[in-house]
């Protein structure tokens, strides 16, 4: 791969701007890929916590976990919720507990089979050391920022 800059001038690069790069990139490619199939992200993340709870969750307990997920907000992934129970992937009992419908199950498969490529794709040519490496200075730069950020 040819970088941007000589080790030198990498050194002197802004972290916000690479961070921010590698985020619209991942994020843009992830979206544009899910979407491919007829869905979005913040749908994805409600398939995935109710697909792969070992107990049922409530609504409130996925809404709660998801709405700061890259800054959603708590009224767009109550939509975002909504949307995978009008899909039909998604039941809620009387008790507000959500289920996955066979073709619920069916998509979160064919979706996470997606999130695998996705996967792999954004890893070619890391290893897992240097991907190690670089979540934790990404946490320091959080950290020495002031900053906070937590993912499940």
């Amino acid at each position: 791969m040819q970088y941007s800059h000589s080790d030198a001038e990498l050194i002197k690069q802004p972290i916000g701007y690479w961070s921010w790069a590698a985020y619209k990139a991942v994020v843009t490619r992830t979206r544009t890929a899910l979407a491919g199939i007829g869905t979005t992200q913040p749908q994805w993340w409600v398939l995935a916590q109710v697909a792969r709870a070992e107990s049922a969750k409530t609504r409130e307990e996925v809404s709660r976990l998801l709405r700061n997920y890259l800054d959603t907000g708590p009224e767009a992934m109550e939509a975002e919720i909504d949307a995978t129970i009008t899909q039909g992937w998604i039941t809620k009992d009387a008790e507000g507990r959500l289920g996955l419908t066979p073709e619920g199950r069916a998509f979160y498969d064919k979706a996470a089979a997606l999130q695998d490529e996705l996967w792999a794709e954004r890893h070619a040519g890391i290893s897992d050391e240097e991907y190690l490496t670089t979540l934790k200075v990404l946490q320091r730069f959080i950290h020495n920022t002031g900053g906070r950020a937590w993912h499940h």
